[in-house]
């Protein structure tokens, strides 16, 4: 029962996280709805059982089956992950990554900042997303536009803080205006 509780305290308390970030942005909507898949039962009977409180259960899942059925259902209805973005390229007829638009990427930066302080609490800092995005090696699943963005957030965030980068997803990101060069190589 102490899984139960302790699960249902890191889902609220995550969402409280991005619910306030993402009003302070101005997506009210997102911040309301995000991530509420996590309260199905695909999702969350899985995050009971693989409760930790110092990582994801998703890891734990993973861990023991060799997959994460709670991942793959969450990422696929949530647009503030980067694994929702791909598609069948009718090039290659393979399936590639697709740059998100400016309002899901805000979202995911969010995300990444309220993961960071609910797992790490205490030793949270604002270097902390950008330190998870370069040991996960996730640059290969992204868009290069995305990556790039991305990057260029997390690390505005390790260096200039947190109200420094939430004015500027808001009054740049947001309106779409240019703020880097989308054509220099993916970090």
């Amino acid at each position: 029962m102490s899984r139960f509780w302790g699960h249902l305290k890191t889902i609220n308390h995550h969402r409280r996280l991005v619910c306030a970030g993402c009003f302070r942005l101005g997506l009210y909507w997102q911040g309301l709805t995000h991530d509420l898949s996590k309260y199905s039962p695909t999702e969350f009977l899985p995050g009971v059982r693989f409760f930790q409180g110092n990582r994801s259960p998703n890891t734990a899942e993973r861990e023991a089956n060799g997959y994460s059925l709670a991942w793959m259902h969450h990422k696929g209805r949530n647009r503030h992950h980067f694994e929702y973005w791909s598609d069948i390229s009718p090039v290659t007829r393979r399936y590639e990554p697709v740059e998100m638009p400016p309002r899901f990427l805000c979202e995911m930066v969010v995300d990444r900042i309220a993961a960071c302080k609910t797992y790490q609490g205490p030793a949270y800092t604002d270097r902390s997303p950008l330190e998870y995005l370069e040991k996960a090696r996730e640059s290969d699943l992204l868009n290069s536009v995305t990556m790039r963005q991305l990057h260029f957030l997390l690390t505005m965030l390790a260096e200039k803080g947190e109200a420094e980068t939430f004015r500027f997803m808001r009054e740049v990101v947001l309106k779409r205006l240019p703020y880097m060069d989308t054509d220099a190589p993916a970090m």
